[in-house]
């Protein structure tokens, strides 16, 4: 679908004639007012749909034009808040809470973006200032802070400058900088300009050939129901995809369950009559937790190959636990297979929660990979912009690197 963006922009009359200064807001309505446009450039820039998510980069601008550290701490939670609004819902629907746990979550996971935001923010004008941003940027980019480092605005440069790869986030980081300094109307206009145009030819990425993604409507009960019914009824959706020509099936996080060597061989069983090659999320359990992983099945062999990096945190990942002497819950491999070769392709492996930070994507970016094989159970986050901003980004990432995309939610 093709999007029109327009952008008007004003010029001053001659400066040798006198012109009556337009009216400024009131000093005591400037925080509120600087508040109010962040939580619009949040709920905007993050609402599922992938051309928007430049409205974001409103944010380092209203960041630099605080008056005060107070209101950088109050309008950093605003955007971050904004942003992630599905928050309290999902969670609620995750653990059949009342919505009070999702929103101590939700409170809880703003924490750190704002400390960030709001330490390293300056009253003094300059470059001083869009290094201080930049810094705060990073800090939010890798871990440990990159943990909950959602709703960053540098995810946009695959809007802005699709295809232009490490060039184009390099030139989304310097528009960043510039748009804390005074010069700030000059980056805007520049924005514009580029996503104006990005929005008029935008095209989504293209799957690849022989690929095919079985999207699944199973909602909780994907992963948890372990008969046999279940495992044929997946097989026979495969065998549908196959005799539609499809030599690659991706299937969606924690589809196939548990896995197990009985499990993998009645999967190569059901493919052995096909030239078919099945990608599905299964979990991996031993004594001391599990691991949220991929899994590559043939009538041939079978073999992990991708340990998610960042499980989600809290549901998932429990790090507590250990430090208690406690088994359980989902390992996070961090800076581990960011890249894996699959039918002679290299792909960037991403599992639900992965497709909201960036240090996952970026990490997986340096092996030059062909597609972005994007997969999860998105079952609860009916009714909130979760899953929907989890496709924009990886449609954000993949347009900027010129990489294929295939995608396979649960919902």
């Amino acid at each position: 679908m093709t999007h029109d963006i327009s952008a008007q922009c004003r010029s001053t009359a001659c400066s040798a004639l006198p012109v009556p200064s337009s009216p400024s807001i009131p000093d005591r309505w400037h925080a509120p007012v600087l508040v109010l446009a962040a939580i619009g450039a949040g709920a905007v820039g993050w609402s599922g749909h992938v051309l928007t998510l430049p409205v974001a980069l409103l944010f380092p601008a209203l960041w630099s034009a605080a008056p005060s550290r107070s209101t950088a701490a109050l309008l950093s939670a605003g955007y971050f808040l904004a942003a992630s609004r599905g928050l309290p819902h999902g969670v609620a629907t995750y653990f059949a809470s009342d919505l009070w746990l999702g929103a101590l979550l939700w409170f809880g996971a703003s924490t750190c973006f704002v400390l960030v935001q709001t330490v390293l923010w300056t009253k003094h004008t300059g470059p001083g200032k869009g290094i201080r941003f930049l810094s705060a940027t990073l800090l939010m980019a890798i871990p440990p802070f990159g943990i909950t480092g959602w709703a960053q605005p540098v995810t946009a440069a695959g809007v802005l400058f699709p295809g232009w790869g490490w060039w184009g986030l390099a030139a989304t980081v310097s528009l960043l900088i510039v748009l804390t300094t005074r010069r700030w109307p000059l980056a805007a206009i520049i924005v514009a300009g580029f996503w104006s145009w990005s929005a008029a030819s935008w095209t989504s990425p293209a799957e690849p050939a022989g690929w095919t993604s079985v999207n699944l409507e199973l909602g909780q009960t994907l992963g948890r129901d372990a008969t046999l019914e279940r495992q044929r009824d997946l097989a026979r959706k495969v065998r549908r995809a196959a005799a539609e020509g499809a030599r690659v099936a991706v299937l969606p996080e924690s589809a196939l369950g548990l896995w197990t060597p009985t499990l993998e061989l009645f999967w190569r069983h059901e493919l052995r009559a096909l030239d078919m090659t099945v990608i599905a999320g299964v979990v991996v359990i031993d004594r001391d937790g599990y691991d949220n992983v991929m899994v590559e099945v043939s009538a041939a062999a079978a073999r992990v190959f991708y340990r998610e990096r960042m499980p989600v945190p809290v549901s998932m990942w429990q790090p507590w636990r250990s430090w208690i002497g406690e088994p359980g819950g989902a390992r996070a491999r961090l800076l581990a297979d960011p890249a894996a070769i699959v039918e002679s392709t290299r792909i960037v492996p991403l599992i639900c929660y992965e497709q909201l930070l960036v240090w996952p994507v970026l990490q997986s970016m340096l092996g030059a990979p062909d597609l972005v094989v994007g997969i999860s159970n998105a079952w609860w986050t009916a009714g909130s912009s979760i899953s929907a901003i989890q496709r924009s980004s990886m449609i954000a990432w993949a347009k900027l690197f010129r990489l294929r995309l295939i995608m396979a939610f649960n919902t």
